[in-house]
């Protein structure tokens, strides 16, 4: 199983800030990315506090497609898992990704996505996939993500997302 551990996440965003430091103004004052700084991502397990370093460098046209890999790479634990704080970044997310001016646009609209996916309930019935995924019941963050794509169906609907109408209930 391929995972990255918080210590793999944070020597990739060094690298990403040596390779990039002038992402870590890119976007200061965008209204998408007001608040990201005041969450304290170090909080949620396997999940590096520099997360408002990489969402600033989604703005930066040179740093975006790294700050994007490396984002991805933090927020998703492994080809099975996403990190708790998944639900926490999703409405910075979506409101980078309806911003036609961020240059990775497309791409987290990919990550959004994934997401997505990766929120989906799990059949409780099939012990194949809960012991591949485990329980929902073990994975709070899914229900939590889901609760984010609802809270926010006005701008995931404007996203043009490639979902279809069964993959999230959100009411519309």
């Amino acid at each position: 199983m391929c995972s990255t551990d918080l210590a793999a996440k944070e020597t990739a965003i060094t690298r990403f800030l040596q390779d990039y430091p002038q992402a870590v103004e890119a976007g200061c004052g965008h209204p998408a990315l007001r608040g990201c700084e005041d969450v304290r991502w170090s909080e949620f397990p396997e999940c590096p506090a520099a997360i408002p370093v990489l969402l600033h460098g989604l703005l930066d046209q040179a740093a975006a497609p790294e700050a994007k890999r490396v984002l991805t790479n933090s927020i998703l634990n492994s080809v099975r898992e996403m990190n708790l704080a998944a639900p926490t970044v999703l409405p910075f997310l979506f409101r980078l990704a309806s911003d036609p001016r961020v240059p990775v646009q497309s791409g987290l609209l990919d990550l959004l996505v994934s997401i997505a996916g990766f929120s989906e309930p799990i059949d409780g019935r099939n012990e194949a996939v809960v012991r591949w995924f485990g329980s929902d019941s073990d994975h709070p963050e899914r229900e939590q993500c889901r609760a984010v794509f609802t809270e926010h169906a006005s701008v995931v609907a404007m996203l043009k997302l490639p979902l279809d109408r069964g993959h999230l209930e959100t009411g519309t």
